[in-house]
Protein backbone atom coordinates (compact mmCIF):
# COMPACT_ATOMS: atom_id res chain seq x y z
CA UNK A 1 0.00 0.00 0.00
CA UNK A 2 1.42 3.49 -0.80
CA UNK A 3 2.21 5.91 2.18
CA UNK A 4 0.04 8.64 0.84
CA UNK A 5 -2.81 6.25 0.88
CA UNK A 6 -1.82 4.97 4.72
CA UNK A 7 -1.68 8.78 5.40
CA UNK A 8 -4.77 10.02 4.14
CA UNK A 9 -6.84 11.90 7.03
CA UNK A 10 -4.24 12.60 8.89
CA UNK A 11 -2.46 16.10 9.27
CA UNK A 12 1.28 15.48 8.50
CA UNK A 13 4.51 17.03 6.71
CA UNK A 14 6.53 15.01 4.91
CA UNK A 15 9.76 15.16 3.84
CA UNK A 16 10.47 12.86 0.58
CA UNK A 17 8.01 11.38 -1.27
CA UNK A 18 4.80 9.80 -0.53
CA UNK A 19 4.47 7.29 -3.17
CA UNK A 20 6.69 4.73 -2.02
CA UNK A 21 5.07 1.35 -1.25
CA UNK A 22 5.07 0.09 2.13
CA UNK A 23 5.49 -3.42 3.11
CA UNK A 24 4.53 -3.08 7.04
CA UNK A 25 4.20 -0.81 9.96
CA UNK A 26 6.54 -1.21 12.69
CA UNK A 27 6.88 0.18 16.18
CA UNK A 28 9.36 -1.73 17.60
CA UNK A 29 12.58 -1.38 15.71
CA UNK A 30 14.14 -4.80 16.45
CA UNK A 31 11.30 -6.18 14.13
CA UNK A 32 12.08 -3.75 11.11
CA UNK A 33 12.14 -5.26 8.12
CA UNK A 34 12.67 -3.94 4.31
CA UNK A 35 10.31 -1.76 3.39
CA UNK A 36 8.63 -1.10 6.30
CA UNK A 37 7.52 2.16 7.75
CA UNK A 38 8.81 2.95 11.35
CA UNK A 39 6.48 4.95 13.48
CA UNK A 40 8.58 6.48 16.83
CA UNK A 41 6.08 5.97 19.87
CA UNK A 42 7.00 7.24 22.94
CA UNK A 43 6.37 5.23 25.52
CA UNK A 44 6.68 5.12 29.61
CA UNK A 45 10.45 4.28 29.64
CA UNK A 46 11.51 4.36 25.98
CA UNK A 47 11.21 6.83 23.40
CA UNK A 48 11.11 4.84 19.40
CA UNK A 49 12.76 8.56 18.24
CA UNK A 50 16.26 6.91 19.81
CA UNK A 51 15.52 3.83 17.50
CA UNK A 52 14.86 5.68 14.11
CA UNK A 53 18.19 5.55 12.60
CA UNK A 54 18.92 2.01 13.46
CA UNK A 55 15.25 1.05 11.63
CA UNK A 56 16.69 2.83 9.11
CA UNK A 57 19.69 0.82 8.78
CA UNK A 58 17.51 -2.49 9.27
CA UNK A 59 15.50 -1.37 5.73
CA UNK A 60 12.58 0.75 6.85
CA UNK A 61 11.68 3.60 4.02
CA UNK A 62 9.81 5.67 5.86
CA UNK A 63 9.89 7.03 9.72
CA UNK A 64 7.03 8.75 11.32
CA UNK A 65 7.82 11.22 13.91
CA UNK A 66 6.81 13.59 16.34
CA UNK A 67 10.17 15.41 16.16
CA UNK A 68 12.82 15.95 13.46
CA UNK A 69 15.06 12.83 13.41
CA UNK A 70 18.79 12.12 12.20
CA UNK A 71 17.99 9.76 9.04
CA UNK A 72 18.99 9.66 5.52
CA UNK A 73 17.61 8.49 2.28
CA UNK A 74 14.37 8.05 3.69
CA UNK A 75 10.51 9.58 3.99
CA UNK A 76 10.08 11.28 7.03
CA UNK A 77 6.55 12.01 8.36
CA UNK A 78 5.77 14.44 10.97
CA UNK A 79 2.75 13.80 13.11
CA UNK A 80 1.42 15.73 16.51
CA UNK A 81 1.10 12.31 17.90
CA UNK A 82 2.70 9.24 16.40
CA UNK A 83 0.13 6.95 18.55
CA UNK A 84 -2.53 8.40 17.33
CA UNK A 85 -0.68 8.41 13.51
CA UNK A 86 -0.27 4.67 14.01
CA UNK A 87 -4.04 4.21 14.99
CA UNK A 88 -4.67 5.42 11.62
CA UNK A 89 -2.48 4.33 9.77
CA UNK A 90 -3.35 0.41 10.85
CA UNK A 91 -6.60 0.73 10.08
CA UNK A 92 -6.20 1.61 7.04
CA UNK A 93 -3.08 -0.30 6.32
CA UNK A 94 -5.65 -3.30 7.37
CA UNK A 95 -7.91 -1.97 5.24
CA UNK A 96 -10.65 -0.28 8.43
CA UNK A 97 -11.55 -4.08 9.32
CA UNK A 98 -14.13 -2.75 12.15
CA UNK A 99 -16.56 -1.67 9.23
CA UNK A 100 -17.22 -5.09 9.02
CA UNK A 101 -18.16 -5.86 12.39
CA UNK A 102 -20.16 -4.62 15.03
CA UNK A 103 -17.63 -3.69 17.96
CA UNK A 104 -18.45 -3.51 22.01
CA UNK A 105 -15.18 -1.45 23.71
CA UNK A 106 -15.76 -2.75 27.45
CA UNK A 107 -13.45 -0.71 30.27
CA UNK A 108 -13.48 -0.47 33.86
CA UNK A 109 -11.75 -1.62 36.79
CA UNK A 110 -12.79 -5.02 38.01
CA UNK A 111 -14.71 -7.37 35.41
CA UNK A 112 -13.83 -7.08 32.63
CA UNK A 113 -12.71 -10.15 31.24
CA UNK A 114 -15.93 -12.06 33.07
CA UNK A 115 -18.14 -9.07 31.06
CA UNK A 116 -16.38 -9.51 27.99
CA UNK A 117 -16.71 -13.06 27.37
CA UNK A 118 -20.60 -13.13 29.07
CA UNK A 119 -21.01 -10.63 26.23
CA UNK A 120 -19.42 -13.03 23.65
CA UNK A 121 -21.41 -15.48 25.00
CA UNK A 122 -24.76 -14.05 24.36
CA UNK A 123 -23.86 -12.92 20.84
CA UNK A 124 -22.83 -16.10 19.98
CA UNK A 125 -25.99 -17.85 21.23
CA UNK A 126 -27.46 -15.92 19.16
CA UNK A 127 -25.89 -16.82 15.90
CA UNK A 128 -23.81 -14.00 15.94
CA UNK A 129 -20.04 -14.88 15.85
CA UNK A 130 -17.92 -13.00 17.77
CA UNK A 131 -14.25 -12.50 18.17
CA UNK A 132 -12.77 -11.12 21.43
CA UNK A 133 -9.63 -9.22 22.67
CA UNK A 134 -8.80 -9.14 26.08
CA UNK A 135 -6.68 -9.77 29.05
CA UNK A 136 -6.32 -13.86 28.60
CA UNK A 137 -5.84 -13.19 24.93
CA UNK A 138 -7.35 -12.64 21.75
CA UNK A 139 -9.94 -14.97 20.45
CA UNK A 140 -10.74 -16.06 17.19
CA UNK A 141 -13.28 -19.11 16.66
CA UNK A 142 -11.10 -21.64 18.84
CA UNK A 143 -8.11 -20.09 18.42
CA UNK A 144 -6.59 -18.00 21.43
CA UNK A 145 -3.59 -16.07 20.19
CA UNK A 146 -1.90 -14.84 24.00
CA UNK A 147 -1.15 -11.44 24.07
CA UNK A 148 1.21 -9.16 25.76
CA UNK A 149 -1.25 -6.70 27.57
CA UNK A 150 -5.07 -6.14 27.94
CA UNK A 151 -5.30 -4.11 24.78
CA UNK A 152 -2.54 -4.10 22.77
CA UNK A 153 -1.09 -1.55 20.48
CA UNK A 154 -3.59 -0.34 17.77
CA UNK A 155 -1.31 -2.33 14.77
CA UNK A 156 -2.50 -5.26 16.77
CA UNK A 157 -6.15 -4.63 17.18
CA UNK A 158 -6.69 -3.82 14.02
CA UNK A 159 -4.92 -7.17 12.62
CA UNK A 160 -6.62 -9.32 14.79
CA UNK A 161 -10.35 -7.28 13.54
CA UNK A 162 -9.05 -7.94 10.42
CA UNK A 163 -8.46 -11.41 10.68
CA UNK A 164 -11.66 -11.99 12.32
CA UNK A 165 -13.86 -10.31 9.79
CA UNK A 166 -11.65 -12.69 6.84
CA UNK A 167 -12.76 -15.95 9.46
CA UNK A 168 -16.43 -14.76 8.96
CA UNK A 169 -17.07 -12.72 12.29
CA UNK A 170 -20.08 -10.71 12.19
CA UNK A 171 -18.75 -8.82 15.79
CA UNK A 172 -16.02 -8.22 18.12
CA UNK A 173 -15.76 -7.67 22.01
CA UNK A 174 -12.37 -5.32 22.86
CA UNK A 175 -11.21 -5.42 26.46
CA UNK A 176 -10.01 -1.92 27.08
CA UNK A 177 -7.81 -0.10 29.89
CA UNK A 178 -9.37 3.11 30.84
CA UNK A 179 -5.93 5.21 29.07
CA UNK A 180 -6.99 4.00 25.46
CA UNK A 181 -10.71 4.86 26.19
CA UNK A 182 -9.51 8.49 27.82
CA UNK A 183 -7.65 8.96 24.40
CA UNK A 184 -10.63 8.76 21.67
CA UNK A 185 -8.63 10.17 19.05
CA UNK A 186 -7.25 6.58 18.95
CA UNK A 187 -9.79 4.55 20.32
CA UNK A 188 -12.43 5.96 17.49
CA UNK A 189 -10.42 3.87 15.23
CA UNK A 190 -11.48 0.77 16.28
CA UNK A 191 -14.90 2.38 15.47
CA UNK A 192 -16.88 0.65 18.27
CA UNK A 193 -20.83 0.61 18.11
CA UNK A 194 -21.01 0.59 21.89
CA UNK A 195 -18.47 1.33 24.97
CA UNK A 196 -19.40 -0.39 27.84
CA UNK A 197 -18.19 1.63 31.61
CA UNK A 198 -18.69 -0.81 35.00
CA UNK A 199 -17.36 -0.65 38.59
CA UNK A 200 -14.58 2.56 38.28
CA UNK A 201 -12.31 2.36 41.78
CA UNK A 202 -11.06 5.86 43.14
CA UNK A 203 -7.84 5.00 41.13
CA UNK A 204 -9.35 5.00 38.02
CA UNK A 205 -11.67 7.93 38.62
CA UNK A 206 -8.74 10.01 39.45
CA UNK A 207 -7.34 9.64 35.64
Amino acid sequence: MLLKDLLEGLEYQATGSTEKEIADLVYDSRKVKPGCAFVCLCGANVDGHLYAKQAVEAGAVAVIAQHAVEVEGVTVVLVADTRYALAVLSAAYFGHPAKDLRVVGLTGTKGKTTTSYMIRSILEDAGIKTGLIGTIGTVIGEKIIKTENTTPESYEVQRSLREMADEGCQAAVIEACLHWVARPSCFRFYICDWIVYQSFSGSYRRK
